[in-house]
């Protein structure tokens, strides 16, 4: 979990982010975004248009945003819901995609279909795990699974041969011989809105959430040039050459009022389609004199990102705290690191998440308490030394229990007749002893 939201400078919004802002959701309707130190939220003002002038190293957000997408208890009325047998692959596959798609996970994740057997069968047995090991995969084919969604790839780096000796290798040839598909979400899960961390926040009650890192629109950069011609005649030719440069396909561009200095000009295009457009722009020269160009960052999508931050609507005790969780993970132990001049009665009344390793996405964001998997011990005593508590419960125990959750969820947008189970194998490899 590497990412950082990069600050924004803000254009306009349209009327989809204003829908998107009154659209009900399981969190608060504001959509926070933060950099790499601070949690803040989208200020009230930009829920109106906005106008800035920029200058050519300036930065502005495209829009309109992408519809949010999040998780839904609701049975789906899709035409799934209402077929009696198996369903092909790729129908599964596209329920699962929007459950949570898989452009939210990070750049460096290994999601999606990772073995797709030459003989696959069609769906209707699927075994959710949190991780593929050896036990997962005998129960698997014990119950003549079809689809194995493990949330973390079993095969996430890069392998030259396929080879017995190594294990996870070993569990992909066994899957392809028994004719198992498996599904890897991870990050796209973490990332969506109502996925992993924000049923891990939940643990301490409700309050008001927000993204950590916010996640950005999977859409192509683009940019905005702006020039100006001396003449009707000047435009035409110019606008004539920029869209045969842009084939046609993407070129945007408007035109205000001429005044004694000429006509404004402003474009835009695909990212493929900016070299042309300038080698052109500076064929002519009142246009080559006056270019500006500004990149158009992505716009975030709201909801969606790594880590979460709640500002409990009921403060609890760093005691109470562990408490919750304890019984919200199904754990019977957690480790603690209380932050400096903190005691076990001290309040808690913002606690930062992240599932996993959440070291890199915590790390400055302020709050009383962190939650997540693991942290190692020079960045246990960074947080430490500021004050914030930790709580730590192993890393793949901070996101095991949303497979429950997650199988409830998939399983009501699927035929009754199929069979979707949590692993009874699948668990942490390290244990209190």
């Amino acid at each position: 979990m590497l990412t950082a939201c990069r600050n924004l400078s803000w254009t306009f919004l349209s009327p989809t982010y204003r829908r998107l802002c009154t659209r009900r959701s399981s969190l608060s309707p504001s959509a926070l975004c933060s950099s790499a130190s601070t949690v803040s939220s989208i200020p009230p003002s930009l829920s109106s248009p906005t106008h800035s002038h920029s200058f050519l190293t300036s930065r502005q957000t495209s829009v309109p945003l992408h519809p949010s997408v999040h998780f839904s208890p609701t049975r789906s009325f899709s035409h799934s819901s209402h077929c009696s047998g198996p369903m092909e692959l790729k129908e599964v596959l596209k329920v699962l995609e929007k459950l949570a798609p898989l452009s939210l996970a990070e750049s460096w994740d290994n999601v999606g279909l990772l073995v797709e057997p030459s003989k696959a069968r069609p769906v209707k047995t699927i075994l959710l795990t949190n991780d593929l090991t050896d036990a997962v995969m005998e129960e698997a084919e014990n119950m003549s699974c079809d689809l194995i969604i493990s949330y973390h790839p079993p095969l996430f780096r890069p392998i030259k041969r396929l080879v017995q000796k190594d294990w996870k290798q070993r569990l992909a040839m066994r899957a392809v011989e028994a004719g198992i598909v498996i599904f890897s979400p991870h990050t796209s899960w973490d990332s969506v809105r109502g996925g992993v961390n924000d049923w891990l926040v939940g643990g301490l009650g409700s309050g008001q959430v927000s993204v950590v890192s916010q996640a950005l629109s999977g859409a192509s950069h683009s940019h905005k040039l702006e020039f100006m011609v001396r003449s009707t005649e000047e435009l035409n030719t110019v606008m004539e050459e920029l869209k045969a440069c842009d084939g046609g396909t993407t070129l945007q561009h408007s035109i205000s009022r001429p005044d004694i200095s000429g006509i404004h000009v402003s474009i835009t295009c695909s990212d493929s389609a900016l070299t042309p457009i300038v080698q052109t722009l500076l064929q002519h020269t009142t246009p080559s004199q006056s270019l500006c160009i500004l990149k158009l960052e992505k716009p975030p999508l709201l909801g969606h990102g790594q880590g979460r931050l709640s500002v409990l609507n009921q403060p609890v005790t760093v005691a109470t705290a562990i408490q919750k969780m304890k019984s919200h993970l199904g754990l019977n132990h957690l480790r603690l690191a209380l932050g400096l001049g903190q005691t076990l009665e001290s309040s808690v009344c913002t606690v930062a998440v992240c599932a996993g390793s959440g070291a890199s996405v915590l790390n400055g964001v302020k709050a009383d308490l962190y939650i997540t998997g693991e942290m190692s011990h020079h960045e246990v005593l960074d947080a430490v030394a500021k004050g914030t508590s930790v709580l730590l419960s192993d890393h793949s125990n901070s996101e095991r229990g949303f497979l429950a959750v997650f199988r409830e969820r998939l399983a009501v947008r699927l035929p009754e007749s199929f069979t979707v189970v949590v692993s009874k194998a699948d668990r942490d490899p390290l244990e209190v002893v």
